[in-house]
């Protein structure tokens, strides 16, 4: 007698989610403590010097275009590698459409 699996897996997935379950609650039981916050991790150094808290400031425009630097080499990278074995131009062309764009993304870049 075969078993059908569109019953089983929804009981594997109870089964799983009921163990899941229980090493949640045990491991929160046995878990240590923590006590009173260490205020040594908050006072200053050594020399008795205090640091000024300095934000960090990303700029968004130069991640943005080495996000579509990446972006752009990914599917080039994709492409060649799917048409490896195809015959035509093809691969070739996309290649120089996408130099193309780089050299047209690094030109806008040395322009401002």
């Amino acid at each position: 007698m075969p078993v059908d699996t569109p019953f089983l897996l929804p009981i594997i997935f109870g089964i799983s989610l009921a163990i899941a379950s229980a090493i949640y609650l045990v491991s929160g039981r046995i878990s240590a403590r923590g006590g009173s916050p260490n205020t040594g991790k908050t006072a200053p150094y050594a020399c008795g010097e205090d640091l000024p808290a300095e934000e960090v400031k990303v700029d968004l425009e130069r991640f943005l275009v080495f996000a579509v630097y990446f972006l752009v080499f990914d599917v080039l990278a994709f492409v060649i590698a799917t048409s490896f074995f195809s015959v035509g131009l093809v691969p070739i062309a996309y290649s120089l459409v996408v130099l193309m764009a780089v050299g047209m993304l690094v030109l806008s870049r040395r322009h401002r």
